[in-house]
């Protein structure tokens, strides 16, 4: 396979990536802006569920000490196309920049953790509709 496109797989993982951390943080602040405002949709029972999954699945991760498979993949790929890591675009860069901390690890235990709380809470908070029959 190319290395460029190789690099390409890579950075399509690394946006994926960020868009999935974005859904569960700002998923999270929407659900708490939309009790305020009104907003119907945060009250969606499938967004709420697919939200309250996606946190769970980076707790579970946090606790056992796996690292994200997206990471993995775009790693590997980098790795395979002999690319240095994230020596690549503005953009790349950036994107890496947002994603990944340099601390102990049980610091993102604890953040995923109250996070994941948090998340939880707000289904006791802000109620998902009823499910439809």
């Amino acid at each position: 396979m190319p290395l460029s496109l190789l690099l390409l797989f890579a950075d399509i993982l690394l946006i994926l990536h960020v868009l999935f951390v974005a859904f569960v943080v700002l998923g999270l602040f929407a659900v708490y802006t939309g009790y305020f405002l009104n907003w119907k949709w945060v009250r969606n029972r499938l967004f709420r569920i697919v939200h309250l999954c996606a946190i769970g699945y980076v707790v579970i991760q946090a606790w056992l000490g796996v690292v994200c498979p997206l990471t993995v993949w775009e790693m590997a790929l980098r790795a395979q196309a002999g690319a240095a890591t994230y020596s690549g675009s503005f953009i790349q860069y950036w994107l890496h920049s947002l994603l990944y901390f340099t601390l102990p690890e049980w610091v993102f235990v604890v953040a995923y953790t109250l996070f994941g709380s948090l998340v939880l809470a707000s289904w006791f908070v802000v109620r998902p509709n009823a499910r439809s029959r």
